[in-house]
């Protein structure tokens, strides 16, 4: 299996062009984010990725989990890596230093768990959770639960997850039956949640589960939810680790994918009840939870960047070795990189992968304005844009992995069906993304329905305006960059025709948002993600201009012009599906399917 290696150089460039580190390091909060200390934290990072965390991927995943004595017992290892994890504060990165974090933007965040995942996606995983559960705790509960349980999963001493499926209620989350009794100043917790990533565990001390349930005089359906921090032991008074609470895992899922990574069946309340406390008000835990929720999103986006990442060094690693055929120019047998067809599917993952990359730190970088930005008005503004964006970073960027993974095992040949190589893995792990945290069908109905009818395209309209703005630089630039000009511009004009074809329609065909919205989904993230490489392409110009003969700023126009020439000309199709609408979507009645 190929050795992992973080692409730092493409982080950096993408972290300091794209996402603007520069204007990050001058809001409230990230003035310690200087260039020199990102990139330091980068390398480190990397190493730490590429010694620690790869080495254990394949091998957890021939492993996988198990239980043992009511306790689920990870790959071997994978303890120890964790502590090594802990022991080099890399749980607090993203976190503000109020609450004992190392105040960095989320986007150097982001930068550092898409090592994490390309290393180990399933392991990754668990650090993923705690980082979305210490958010809710820190947004939503009250200050005396903040100190007695934040600053240990701030340090990664304590893990966290989230609870919502249950075997009757996936993503309607208004079936949930699991029940909250009032108790004193807790509550008690009954009833069974399935799905919950690494929900027990042996790595560490503590795992803080984020519960939704309901209360006996809850209103019905989604409204009626409460959120409850349940904690696997009781925390004493002065913060350290009391009681056994009740609750349990009852099995772990065999699955297709990420086999390290433990897919538990919870159950809450056997006895006495599983005691739980109150974030926000009752009755308000579906918008709580979405405070961690939107930002899984994000990640899981970021993780499909990863795992594109991490097949691609494989595949490329493979096509320098294999030999096979006589390539054009060659008088003996040639490695496959040399065959046009291969070279065609490497390019397609570097495009994907470096296209991701780009949209997911934009993405994270908006979420750091519009949580530090000075005035009111501009967070308000970046937050739109972060609302707009996500439900397309998840979507675009995990249904992107699969492709990207195919290729892999396709580059590989007869080998990549072979687990040995890993390309297989890298398939399976990739499969889970576009379901969890919202499928990629939740992701477009998001985005049809509160991203877009809710504020009547003002948010998309403001994109592409913005938009429009790149398409003039391109066409002035000159040489190979003016040529992403025209291709650009007719495919922003397919997306602008998409949205208000929608928004006019919409009203009266109340199955159009669901019926085409993965469409006009990926029409968007096929050309956001164009705008984005098309800054790069500048980008990397002005390096080149002022004297650079840095291959590297070369490759990122390069990579640019096949993305805008061999993927993003599927926004024309995409155009086409949307504006089909949804008759023959439903033309065939459920029954006689």
């Amino acid at each position: 299996m190929t050795d992992y290696h973080a692409p730092t150089r493409d982080m950096q460039f993408v972290i300091d062009e794209i996402a603007g580190l520069d204007s990050l390091a001058s809001l409230p909060g990230f003035e310690e984010a200087t260039p020199d200390l990102v990139e330091a934290v980068l390398e480190q990072a990397g190493v730490f990725a590429s010694e620690v965390f790869s080495p254990l991927n394949q091998a957890g995943d021939h492993h996988g989990t198990h239980i043992e004595n009511g306790a689920v017992v990870s790959p071997p290892g994978y303890a120890e890596a964790y502590r090594q994890f802990v022991d080099n504060g890399w749980q607090g990165i993203g976190k503000s230093t109020a609450i004992d974090g190392q105040g960095l933007p989320f986007l150097v965040h982001s930068a550092v768990a898409e090592m994490w995942y390309s290393a180990n996606m399933a392991f990754a995983l668990c650090p993923l959770l705690t980082s979305g559960a210490i958010e809710a705790i820190e947004t939503h509960a009250p200050k005396n639960l903040q100190d007695l349980y934040l600053p240990h999963m701030i340090s990664g001493e304590w893990s966290g997850t989230m609870n919502l499926t249950e075997p009757q209620a996936g993503t309607d989350l208004a079936a949930i039956k699991t029940r909250a009794e009032r108790d004193g100043d807790h509550y008690r917790i009954r009833g069974q949640k399935i799905y919950i990533t690494w929900g027990e565990h042996e790595m560490s001390d503590n795992i803080v589960h984020l519960v939704l349930a309901r209360l006996p005089d809850a209103p019905a359906g989604v409204k009626g939810i409460s959120l409850f921090l349940v904690p696997k032991f009781l925390a004493n008074a002065d913060g350290s680790r009391g009681a056994r609470n009740d609750l349990k895992v009852v099995s772990v899922e065999t699955k297709m994918g990420i086999h390290s990574s433990p897919t538990c069946v919870m159950s809450y309340g056997d006895g006495d009840g599983a005691i739980g406390f109150l974030l926000g008000e009752e009755n308000n835990g579906l918008a709580c939870m979405f405070t961690m929720m939107n930002n899984a999103r994000l990640e899981v986006g970021m993780q499909g960047v990863a795992i594109s990442e991490r097949a691609y060094q494989g595949a490329l690693a493979f096509a320098k070795e294999r030999v096979q055929g006589i390539a054009r120019g060659h008088s003996e047998r040639s490695t496959i990189i040399h065959h046009p067809d291969v070279r065609r599917m490497l390019m397609q993952m570097r495009a994907i992968t470096e296209a991701g990359r780009a949209l997911a730190y934009y993405a994270s970088a908006q979420t750091d304005r519009a949580h530090h930005s000075p005035s009111a008005t501009q967070r308000e503004t970046h937050q739109r844009r972060v609302d707009l964006i996500i439900p397309i970073v998840k979507g675009w960027c995990t249904e992107m992995a699969q492709e990207a993974t195919y290729l892999g095992v396709q580059i590989h040949g007869g080998m990549g069906f072979v687990e040995e190589t890993g390309a297989a893995q890298h398939m399976r792990d990739a499969r889970i993304l576009t379901i969890y945290e919202g499928t990629t069908g939740i992701q477009a109905l998001d985005l049809m329905g509160r991203k877009m009818l809710r504020d009547k395209g003002r948010a998309m309209g403001n994109l592409i305006a913005e938009m429009k703005e790149l398409a003039q630089e391109l066409a002035a630039a000159g040489g190979d960059i003016a040529t992403l000009a025209p291709r650009f511009a007719g495919a922003l004009a397919a997306l602008e025709d998409a949205t208000g074809w929608y928004l006019a329609q919409a009203a009266e065909d109340p199955d159009l948002g669901s019926a085409v919205g993965v469409d006009f989904m990926m029409l968007a993230g096929n050309v956001v993600c164009a705008w984005l490489m098309g800054r790069a392409a500048l980008a990397a110009q002005r390096y080149i201009d002022a004297g650079s003969n840095d291959r590297f700023y070369r490759h990122k126009i390069d990579t640019a012009r096949f993305f805008v020439e061999r993927i993003l000309p599927r926004s024309e199709a995409q155009l086409l599906m949307v504006k089909a609408g949804s008759a023959s979507v439903m033309a065939i009645d459920a029954d006689v399917f």
